[in-house]
Parts: structure tokens; sequence; C-alpha cells
């Protein structure tokens, strides 16, 4: 059966169709110099119009495309109408039936996974969305006409939730499932700890995610929640003790975490290791000798003494090197050098000493050729870090020389060695579930040995623990975009914050989280406090006033209560410290770095050298151009690092914190703090 337009409607519509014709499944539409077939799997809906004189059918495709054909008789264009529909429906209820079975069976799979009764992960939501959308290619009818089926209906509506709103789902059958193990598993979540888990601690322990990044703010039980997922993947049998590895920062903080296990778990199959101890079991499992760490690499005083001695002979014997350096440090750096042999000025040679040792060990991390590290520069800081490297070269052969005679190695060599040995399958990973504590001061090498664990084992679950308002090891070659782009870099899963501090008052954490989110590459989120707190608990002080400050504080601070003085520099440990002892027994107080104090706390805090200028804090960001390169690139806010390091400092204090400027010249921490409410004092 077919409908032709009739001479004079085809010569005044002027429309490129002027005949339809019936097939089998579907009709034919065609004209003079155009052709479309339509068959019934692509036809939405067929639509019947009179118009003054003649007829008009509209054929509707998906997305929303439009076939018409003009000027057609119109008792014809009807009963060609109607009949078209009858048969075009008929194959509609026939072909419903077929799509019905496969939209049931895909609820039906669907719900198979729900009542497994276990976490979903984000991989259970990509592989049912990316299921339906299977089903729906899968489907004989276009999907726009579902509605129209009542057997489709229920069944089509539940697939496009689950694509439309995949994550609420998800997010609200995990939260029933939590219920469900917090409920069964009460006892546990009381007692793994010496304190029961709280809420947000549990939510985080339970997760079933493959990659899981805690954000756990200062203060808010970080390392009981690494016990704690330890504890639960043996209290659930997911795991047995030898395929869960802990990975610490520092070695004080792997015996601290080892003492813990002892202590909550009772097991010591379970060991928490530092980075650099696993990949001497790597190596060590690979080799018939074990490595030999080199003990320049483990005595700092010894390092820069053998590194410095190499640059006074280097500059003795070649003058080219001689000026060189001199150019370096008088032009660049900005110091001071005697005329003649200015390599052996002592006073030189030891502030020398730590920036060489900070550069070589830039350039031992990142591991690569010359070439490789010119290749990362910009065209303009090529020539210049060329310059450079080509100073340091000598040093850094020495250093490989020295290692060599040594039969040792150095703790670059350790990743890298490990890493290389993983890839060739030479070390087979037993580890299912890695947890890492610190996560914030993971760097690119750290990152590529637990990548390289799992690329060998992808099924290897991440569970890390940090806070990226806490990354302030930048220098040493952590990289903060690793924890900001945790799912990015690690693969889809789930971020959890902790966001119930035990350590300060609600008013500490109000001022300080408003001062750390100022900076928007920072994650946000907010800190609660169990206490409220003093009515000032930040304040702002002359820095004169350190003595009336310490006077005052002997009048209420109790014997078992500590006061921290912290220095952005060693420098900076005041004077009046040498007759504490005497002038205020009954207090104890005691000095160290911001650095160094980062995962210590105490009940009042005094934050010194607030001034701005030359070693101020914040300190001035010239950095040479091997930092500037080598270093991981930092985020683009003014001094983004320094003001994670003053909100260390802050987060030092349970009760109070003093933070004390100079009038003249104060730092530019100062203003930003009072304008949240820090209080500004001339007096304790």
């Amino acid at each position: 059966m077919e409908l032709k337009s009739t001479a004079v409607g085809q010569h005044l519509a002027q429309h490129p169709y002027n005949k339809v014709k019936m097939l089998n499944a579907g009709v034919e539409v065609s004209g003079a110099k155009h052709h479309c077939i339509i068959p019934f799997n692509q036809l939405v809906a067929v639509r019947c119009k009179r118009g003054l004189v003649w007829g008009e059918l509209e054929f509707e495709l998906p997305q929303q495309k439009v076939v018409r054909l003009h000027g057609t008789e119109w008792h014809e264009t009807q009963h060609f109408y109607h009949h078209l529909m009858g048969i075009w429906q008929q194959w509609g209820e026939e072909m419903s039936q077929i799509a019905a079975d496969v939209l049931d069976q895909q609820i039906e799979k669907i719900n198979q996974r729900l009542q497994q009764q276990r976490w979903l992960t984000q991989q259970d939501l990509h592989d049912i969305q990316a299921e339906i959308r299977a089903a729906f290619d899968a489907l004989p009818l276009p999907l726009d006409r579902l509605h129209e089926f009542a057997n489709c209906t229920h069944s089509y509506a539940l697939c496009c939730e689950w694509l439309d709103s995949g994550n609420k789902i998800i997010d609200e059958t995990n939260q029933r499932w939590v219920q469900s193990m917090l409920q069964q598993h009460q006892e546990f979540f009381a007692h793994i700890e010496s304190q029961p888990l709280n809420s947000m601690q549990c939510r985080a322990v339970i997760s079933g995610e493959k990659n899981v990044l805690v954000l756990a703010g200062a203060g808010s039980g970080k390392t009981s929640v690494l016990i704690a997922r330890a504890g639960w993947l043996l209290h659930r049998k997911e795991a047995t003790p030898d395929q869960i590895l802990l990975l610490a920062f520092g070695r004080k903080a792997a015996e601290e975490m080892n003492q813990r296990i002892s202590q909550r778990l009772g097991n010591a199959d379970i060991q928490a290791k530092t980075f650099h101890a696993l990949a001497l079991a790597i190596i060590s499992q690979c080799s018939k000798k074990v490595p030999l760490i080199s003990k320049l690499e483990t005595d700092t005083q010894s390092r820069q003494q053998f590194l410095i001695e190499q640059w006074q002979g280097q500059c003795a014997e070649k003058k080219s090197q001689a000026s060189g350096w001199r150019n370096w440090l008088s032009q660049e750096m900005g110091w001071a050098l005697k005329e003649d042999s200015f390599w052996q000025d002592s006073a030189l040679c030891e502030r020398l000493a730590v920036r060489i040792d900070y550069w070589l060990g830039l350039m031992r991390n990142h591991g690569g050729s010359q070439a490789e590290m010119l290749e990362l520069a910009p065209e303009d800081l090529r020539s210049d870090l060329q310059k450079k490297l080509r100073l340091l070269a000598p040093l850094l052969k020495a250093w490989k020389k020295a290692l060599k005679e040594e039969g040792a190695v150095d703790f670059a060599g350790l990743l890298h060695q490990a890493v290389n040995l993983i890839d060739k399958g030479k070390f087979i990973s037993p580890w299912r579930h890695i947890l890492v504590d610190e996560f914030q001061d993971i760097s690119p090498q750290r990152a590529a040995l637990v990548n390289a664990l799992r690329r060998q084992q992808p099924e290897t679950s991440l569970f890390a623990v940090g806070d990226d308002w806490q990354s302030i090891y930048r220098f040493s070659g952590s990289e903060q975009s690793l924890t900001a782009d945790f799912n990015r870099i690690f693969g889809i899963g789930e971020l959890c914050a902790l966001n119930l501090t035990y350590r300060f008052n609600q008013g500490i954490s109000d001022i300080t989280s408003r001062y750390i989110q100022q900076n928007p590459a920072q994650i946000k989120r907010k800190i609660n406090s169990l206490h409220k707190g003093e009515k000032h608990p930040i304040t702002i002080l002359p820095d004169t006033q350190l003595e009336a400050l310490l006077d005052k504080l002997s009048g209420y601070v109790k014997a078992d209560e500590k006061i921290l003085l912290l220095g952005r520099y060693h420098y900076t440990k005041p004077e009046i410290l040498a007759k504490a002892a005497t002038r205020w027994p009954k207090l104890n107080i005691e000095f160290m770095t911001i650095h160094v104090s980062k995962g210590q706390q105490a009940e009042y805090v005094i934050v010194l050298g607030l001034h701005s200028g030359r070693d101020g804090f914040p300190t001035a960001e010239n950095s040479s151009v091997i930092e500037q390169i080598l270093l991981p690139q930092t985020d683009s806010f003014p001094y983004a690092e320094e003001r994670r390091l003053l909100y260390v400092a802050l987060t030092r204090a349970k009760h109070q914190v003093w933070l004390l400027q100079n009038i003249e010249s104060p730092s530019i921490f100062v203003k930003q703090l009072a304008d949240i409410g820090a209080a500004v004092k001339r007096k304790p």
C-alpha cells in the first residue's frame, strides 16, 4: 500500500518527499531526489494532519527528528494513516513483550545485587548503568515509546531512575548497610579502640569502596580509624593478616602504629612499615644480597659534611666551578662571599650544606638523567637549570661513587629499584588491602610504589587517611594533588570526612577552618568540636609580650598541662627560655619548629616570629630554579603551603593560641586572621 501527493499538491508544497509506501515492518518515504526508510523500531510517532485542502503525514524519529509528507488527498491520507497505525500498533504490542522481558531481566539482575547484603561500590553503579544502557540498545522499540506499554512502564522507570539518580540510590542503600553493620557489630566498634568510634569514624571503617580517602581533620582520630579498619577486615574475614599492608611515613609513626596494633588487635602478623622499609623488604626477597642503607643517608650530619667537602674540592680544583658557584651564591642567593677561597669560609659552608643536601635530594628523588630533568623546564628556565645542574652534577657523581664503594643504596634508589622489581614480575604482591597513614604527605615516588603493587594485583584496595589542610612537606617531595585528585589518580571510590575533633575547641575550629578554606584548592568541609572554648581562643600580641604572657600563664596553667612554643625556624627559639626552669619552674614549656610539631598537641600554644621580610613567616617565595622545576607544582593561591603550616601550628592547641607579631613589620597572616575573628590585643 502506498500514498502519493497529488500533482498540484506536490507542485505547491515544494517538499522533498511526495510518496510513502508500506514495508514489511516500516515505511519508505521518497521523492524525486530523496529517499528515506523508517523501520518501525525507529518510529516514535505518526501524526495525521489536515490542511486547508490537502492532508499531511508526519513521522517522528528519535531525538525529535521529523519526516513529513505534504499535498496528499485527505481521504486517502486518512485511509493510509489508519492502515499504518493498525499494523504499527500490532507490531508494537508484540515488541513490547520482548522489551518487557529484557527490562524485567535487567531489574532482576539489579535486585540480585541488592540482595547480596553488601556494600554497593561506585564500580557496582558503573556496571549497573552500563548494563542498563546495553539493555536499552537491545530493545526492539524506541525508548520514547516504552511509556505507551503497561508491561514496560514500571521496569523502564526503575532503569531510568538508576541512570538519573544512581548515586542517590547507592548512598541510601549503603547507609542502610552501615546501620545494619553498626547494629550487628556494636561490640566491635565499642571496643576496637580505647573509646567507642563515632559515627563518621565507623562510616569510614565500614566503607566497601575499592578506593577510600578519609579526610581526617586535626585531632579527629585518624590512627584509630586505621587500626579499626585493619581490625574490621579481620573481624569480617575479608582478609587474613598477611593480606593487609599498613604504611606510615616515618619510623617513629610506624612503631607507634605497631604498638597500637599489638594493644588493640593483638595480632603481631600485621606490621606497619615505612615506604622505605617496604622497598627494602621487596628488594631483599628478590635478591640474595640484602641491600645496605648508606650511613650517609641515615646520618644527616655526616651526609652534609661529605657533600660540603666534595663541594670545597670541586671549587678548589676547577676555576669554572668556583666561578659558577660564586655567581649562584652571591648574585642569585644574595649571600656575601669572601674575595678569595670563599669555599673555605666555615660559616658559609654550614649554611650551604643544608641547601646542597636539599638540591641533591631533589635530583636523587627524580632519578632521571640531566636531559630528562631539562625536559621538565619551560624554555625560559632551561638555560638557567642547565647551569645549576652542571654545578651539582659532580656532587651527585661523588655521591653515587661513595654509595658504590660502601656497597649501599640510598632511599631514593630503594623506591626506584622496588618499583622496577614489581613491574618486571620478580616480586609478587601478597597484599589485597593497602592502608596508608598521612596520605597528604605522599610523594610521586611513594605513589609509584603503591600503584606498582596495585597494577600487579588489580583488585587490591587502597584505604588512605590524610588531611590536605595539613600538607606541609612539599620540600621533601610530597605532592598535594595526589590527595586533591585522589579518585582521578587512584581510581573511582569514596571520600569520607572525619568532622569531629577531640583536640581543640569550636572557637579554634571556626577561625582555622575559615582561614584554611580561603584557598579554593583546599577540599571544603566543616570541623566540629565537643567544646565551645574560650571567648578569644586565638589572640594576636606584640612579640615583646612573651615574658608577660608566660608570667600570666604561670598563674593558672596546671602542672600536667603543656605550653608549646612554635617557630618557623630553629633559630627563633627565644633566649628567655634559657631561664625558664627557674623563672617559671611550674610551667611545662617546650619549643619546636612547626614542621616538627605536626602530630603533637598541647593545652596552650604560642606561635613566634610573625613578621614579614627575609626569614619571616610566611617565608619569601624565592626558590631556586632547581626547586621550581623538580619540586611538585604548588597551587597558585598566595603562600598556600605557608598558610597550611600556620594552620598546623594553630591546631596543636587544645584551649588557646597566642600569635606574637612584629608591630613594625607584621606578617600578612596577622591581618588575615584578625579579619576572620582572631583578637588583637596590646597585652596578655
